[in-house]
């Protein structure tokens, strides 16, 4: 018998594995500058159509926007903006209180100042203050004023203007761009209102009801309600409170000769050589004073000297740097405004051997004198009272004047070297009207 395995029954094969459908997807990028340049196009095209369809509304618009801008554009030019006054001299203890404070602050040099705000000076203090428009208000010792007012506009009139509580400051106005800017300085119910160029003192002493407006140049002109007064050069307004304005004339302070302004004076010792002081003459004086500080306001006096004649000589000044000016006095105890201040330089000769100065040249720009010349280094020059900033390593030096008026001008260079020796050299140069 014949056995046979049996036979695999026949499956039909496995389908082959299917692949699942693709999906593809396309894109393109558009970017912000694509969008705004379709954007573009179609406002020119929206534009274009109005000029074609409706030209009279194209034209009432443009009209319209072209003046709203120009509008725009006087006005901001036409109205006032309040500009912050600065300190440019300060001395001793002066303190601000803003506006928008209760507490009292020492004043810096970055201090600046609007309207409302109080400055008070201590006893040996004084402050100048700038306004934008060029006005300077020096607020001397034991005063306290109030920043009234501080217009500037574009091309317009500026308006400023202190109130004095109590104490003295002087003013001085420039040369306005406008005619008609106002610089004012109020005490009481007085106000007196300069005109350009022009320099006042005014005094407020509620204590011994004294008030007093006296303009040493220029002119102003005094209001109280509805009375007016004119006042020119040595002119004085003065009053009681409640009374009536008193106009008289004032003695003029003397003009002084010597030292020059800025002028330097080398000694071998300071200490024991004399300076010789002069001033011309006044009329109707019976009697001068001379003051002596090392600072511009006066607030440390180095010197005080009372004499009847127009010169003195004043022993004991130390090398450094001075300020002097001289006022006058009448046979009715009457005293003249302080003269013009001058400075001047005392600078000790060294005894050692002398230093190398030479100049090289000048040129002039404009007013301006550019001196150029060689020294040693390390050595500290003097250019009539000015010092020489920059100095080179290898001594050469560059140094432009301050303005100078048309005419001719002695130009004083001084010079010390490390050693202690000094120099000196002196040359003239004219100055073209």
């Amino acid at each position: 018998m014949t056995t046979q395995a049996p036979i695999a029954p026949k499956r039909p094969p496995a389908p082959a594995p299917q692949k699942a459908p693709r999906v593809e997807l396309y894109w393109e990028a558009v970017t912000y500058k694509t969008v705004l340049v379709y954007l573009l196009l179609f406002l020119a095209i929206v534009g274009a159509v109005l000029v074609i369809l409706k030209p009279e509304w194209y034209t009432a618009t443009i009209t319209k926007v072209t003046t709203a801008v120009n509008n725009a554009a006087d006005n901001d030019t036409g109205t006032f903006t309040q500009t912050q006054a600065k300190f440019v001299n300060l001395t001793g203890k002066v303190q601000v209180k803003k506006v928008d404070s209760v507490q009292w602050v020492d004043a810096d040099y970055r201090t600046s100042l609007d309207k409302g705000d109080l400055v008070q000076t201590a006893s040996d203090a004084a402050a100048r203050i700038t306004f934008a428009d060029g006005t300077t208000y020096t607020v001397k010792a034991d005063t306290l004023v109030t920043v009234e007012e501080n217009l500037m506009g574009n091309n317009k009139p500026t308006s400023v203007a202190v109130r004095i509580s109590t104490g003295s400051v002087d003013l001085a106005t420039p040369n306005w761009a406008s005619p008609d800017s106002k610089a004012a300085v109020s005490m009481e119910d007085t106000t007196a209102s300069l005109s350009q160029n022009s320099r006042a003192s005014v005094k407020n002493d509620p204590k011994n009801n004294d008030h007093e407006i006296l303009v040493a140049s220029g002119a102003a002109e005094v209001q109280r309600g509805i009375e007016k007064v004119e006042l020119t050069q040595w002119e004085k307004v003065s009053f009681p409170t409640g009374g009536p304005l008193q106009k008289t004339n004032v003695l003029a302070p003397p003009s002084l000769v010597e030292p020059l302004n800025l002028a330097p004076i080398i000694s071998e010792n300071p200490k024991t050589s004399p300076v010789r002081f002069e001033w011309k003459p006044v009329e109707d004086a019976v009697g001068y004073t001379l003051r002596i500080s090392t600072t511009t306001m006066f607030t440390k006096m180095v010197k005080e000297a009372h004499t009847t004649g127009t010169s003195t000589e004043i022993v004991g000044l130390d090398a450094g740097d001075y300020f002097w000016n001289v006022t006058a006095t009448d046979s009715k105890k009457a005293t003249s405004e302080t003269s013009e201040t001058f400075k001047f330089t005392i600078v000790a000769q060294g005894k050692a051997e002398e230093m190398m100065l030479q100049i090289d040249g000048t040129q002039m720009h404009g007013r301006v004198a550019e001196i150029v010349g060689r020294t040693e280094p390390g050595a500290a020059l003097i250019v009539n009272g000015q010092p020489v900033p920059n100095i080179s390593a290898d001594g050469t030096f560059r140094h432009f004047t301050e303005p100078l008026d048309p005419g001719q001008h002695t130009i004083v260079v001084i010079g010390q070297n490390r050693r202690g020796g000094t120099a000196k050299k002196e040359f003239s140069i004219v100055v073209p009207k």
